[in-house]
């Protein structure tokens, strides 16, 4: 499969959407989509059309009337230079027509004032004062409506129509009437008056009607709305233009990969490859994914992850590129680069879910791929009906009224801004949607499948307890606490269990030095033994050590044990010293995470593969009534659609990787991960970050979301049902048509920009 992204310039509706797609997917191997906010084109190329090249896709979608470069195909070799080349032309052309459309409504909005104030006040009215309007109307309609007749002309070229076809020709038959009133049906006469009566007063008139102000009412109102809209497109895209604009452009190279040579030099990023070794100064950005070799520090990462606090990290740690190294410098491996780095997937990610269509768009796709020939129809429809009944001017009202009050633009915008806007804020909040479908699934789930370590608990071991033999923790002495902690620790620094990890962390922490141990001895799944002193010294499992701890000791180890800690018993000169209880700790953010959930209706269910003892000690903390406790990661797959059998809407919380299976059946899954799992999340959310409370989040947007695009189709739909009747009976006037159709794309594009603060 071969994937190719399109930057597609000239489309301004619904119709011109449908146009594009129904071209390029008329070609054999070729799924396209395209979308209206984005002015992109997400084309897949089965293995029939692999031959096809970028000239002949650019081709079809020219062959449809509009322009079009490539930004970005897959298959090809990377070129980072040559996709930010081409989203820089984007980006060019984008503002050049924000100005362009400026200039011309200023232009416009000038000259349109004495057109109009000239046409609807008659005081106003001196002699010969039509063919002053006439002159300034010529260049309101032709020169700053040019965009419209372009479009137009160029649409009309391939056979095709588009809301601009509306408007040139409601402009045109405006002008067009009035150039011919004007010059040779009597109202070019000096001393001519004019009364705006509305349209059913047209046929008591003295002499015909002119129309210069509608059509210059037509053009400022539109160009006014076509400004508001393109500015708006753009702010709903900053989401994925801020994203994209965090990596940075140069990296100080240290050594090349394979080589032990120092270099020293700046270099673009483009050029770093996998296992370069570049240096991180004071306040600079991470140039790509690495590995730290040298130095240690803090990574801010807020701006990718969402992560309010900055991380330490130090040699070993892994570090996500675009993240900001805060104060120490660093050394850093890259292991990712170009089109395969965090920031690049997760550029995609959101780039697909903006790019694609919610189900509920289809209807209004189907719609607007007929809507203007049926508006034209209707027009002419009108015309002919009010020929006979009224007259012919009162007819080329009318029908000019309804070329120019409909509006398929809300029905193209409705979904796109939406999504736009939605995904956006989702990205600030640390969670990534896959695709817009993801919104329905997203607002039906009831019940939410938790797995525990990693998801509900830190999947960090830590020290809960320390107790020593012949007393309870509460009662030991610190000295004896800390001499069992010090033997222990002293024994597994030997180790790289995450238990082992957990103890030696504690005595550092607590500020205790491991006692010296030699002669280590690991013995798989029981413990670890060793000398110190020249005495014999273990520390373990109960079963493994029970022969060397005081009944009094086990029974307290059992206890601890039902608690679900992990227990380890440390033994010296063949007696028990004490034990250490080590836990993996519930996150501080699980209960008010749980807590959210449970207001948007979901009832969580804890599946895990620990066992019953540690499973229910972690729901009973959190409050969580349905457990399931010892599940392998197949039989996670049987539990949810035991859950989905019983008439639930199931959504599965996993890492992604373990829990594919479940992920995948789940009505909505959703993958905890770090930045660098982004890369592997095959889950409809993703959350980047690790924080869980971006789940409530993330499924809170996504529901608003849907309830902004569902409010959008439903204005686009009535606007037009209420609409178009009105301008057939004549109820409203050319002029008043323009304004209430160049608003009605405005207030959608503006009722999704209220997903900023969702």
């Amino acid at each position: 499969m071969i994937e190719v992204d399109l930057a597609v310039r000239g489309m301004t509706c619904a119709s011109c959407v449908a146009r594009v797609e129904k071209k390029l997917n008329k070609v054999p191997g070729v799924t396209a989509v395209v979308n209206l906010a984005t002015e992109r084109a997400h084309v897949e190329l089965d293995g029939s059309a692999a031959d096809l090249s970028n000239e002949d896709l650019v081709g079809t979608v020219v062959k449809a009337g509009y322009d079009a470069s490539v930004i970005s195909r897959t298959g090809d070799a990377p070129d980072a230079e040559m996709i930010q080349a081409a989203e820089a032309a984007a980006e060019a052309a984008a503002k050049a027509r924000v100005a362009d459309l400026w200039r011309r409504f200023v232009v416009s909005a000038i000259l349109s004032v004495p057109v109009v104030g000239l046409s609807m006040i008659p005081a106003l009215q001196f002699p010969g004062w039509q063919w002053v309007i006439g002159a300034l109307s010529l260049v309101v309609a032709f020169w700053c409506g040019w965009p419209f007749h372009r479009a137009a002309f160029r649409a009309a070229r391939y056979g095709s129509s588009t809301m601009d076809t509306l408007v040139s020709l409601g402009v045109l038959a405006s002008m067009g009437w009035s150039l011919w009133a004007l010059t040779l049906g009597g109202a070019g006469r000096i001393g001519y008056t004019m009364q705006m009566t509305g349209i059913h007063g047209l046929g008591h008139a003295a002499a015909p009607h002119l129309y210069f102000e509608t059509s210059a009412m037509i053009v400022t109102f539109l160009l006014i709305g076509r400004w508001l809209e393109a500015r708006s497109r753009r702010s709903a895209g900053d989401a994925l233009r801020s994203l994209l604009e965090l990596g940075a452009s140069e990296a100080l190279l240290v050594r090349r990969a394979g080589s032990d040579e120092p270099v020293e030099q700046v270099v673009p990023v483009s050029q770093l490859q996998v296992g370069d070794v570049f240096r991180v100064r004071p306040g600079e950005t991470v140039a790509t994914d690495g590995v730290i070799v040298a130095g240690s520090s803090s990574i801010d990462a807020s701006l990718v992850t969402g992560e309010s606090l900055p991380v330490d990290v130090g040699v070993g740690d892994d570090v996500t590129g675009a993240t900001l190294n805060t104060h120490g410098s660093l050394e850093v491996r890259a292991t990712r680069v170009g089109e395969d780095t965090t920031l690049a997937h997760m550029g995609r990610l959101l780039a697909e879910a903006q790019t694609g269509k919610a189900p509920v768009q289809r209807i209004a796709d189907r719609i607007s791929a007929v809507f203007v020939p049926v508006v034209i129809l209707i027009a002419l429809a009108t015309f002919g009906v009010r020929v006979f009944t009224d007259n012919a001017e009162m007819a080329l009202a009318s029908a000019i009224t309804v070329l120019v009050v409909a509006c398929p633009c809300a029905l193209g915008l409705a979904t796109p801004t939406a999504l736009l806007v939605g995904s956006g804020r989702l990205s600030r909040l640390g969670a990534l949607i896959r695709g817009p479908e993801v919104l329905e699934g997203a607002h039906a789930v009831d019940t939410i499948m938790l797995d525990k370590t990693g998801t509900l608990t830190s999947g960090v071991m830590s020290v809960s307890e320390v107790e020593t033999a012949g007393t309870s923790g509460a009662e030991g002495t610190s000295g004896a606490e800390d001499a069992v902690l010090a033997l222990a620790a002293g024994l597994e620094a030997h180790s790289e269990h995450p238990i082992a990890q957990a103890i030696v962390r504690a005595a550092r922490e607590r500020g205790i030095t491991p006692t010296a141990v030699s002669d280590f001895a690991n013995h798989a799944g029981k413990g670890v033994a060793g000398t110190a002193g020249g005495e014999p010294v273990a520390a373990g499992r109960l079963s493994w050590l029970a022969d060397h701890v005081s009944p009094e000791l086990t029974d307290r180890a059992q206890a601890l044990a039902r608690t679900g800690a992990s227990v380890v018993v440390v033994t010296k000169a063949g007696r028990g010293m004490g034990l250490i209880a080590v836990r993996d700790t519930i996150r501080p953010e699980a209960a008010q995470t749980l807590a959210a959930l449970r207001e948007r209706g979901l009832t969580p269910v804890l599946v895990t593969g620990d066992n019953a003892l540690a499973a229910a000690t972690v729901a009973a903390e959190l409050g969580i009534a349905d457990v399931r406790a010892e599940v392998l990661p197949e039989q996670k797959v049987e539990v949810l659609k035991e859950l989905q059998d019983a008439g639930r809407k199931v959504a599965m919380v996993g890492d992604g990787v373990n829990d594919a299976a479940a992920l995948a059946a789940a009505d909505l899954s959703i993958a905890m991960g770090s930045g660098t799992d982004v890369a592997k999340a095959a889950a409809d959310i993703t959350i980047v970050n690790s924080d869980i409370r971006a789940i409530p989040n993330s499924l809170r947007v996504s529901a608003r979301t849907l309830q902004i695009i569902k409010e959008n189709l439903a204005w686009a739909f009535a606007y037009n049902v209420i609409a178009i009747p009105l301008a057939v009976f004549g109820v409203i006037v050319p002029g008043i048509a323009a304004f209430a159709m160049a608003s009605s794309s405005v207030i959608v594009v503006g009722n999704s920009l209220r997903l900023r603060n969702a």
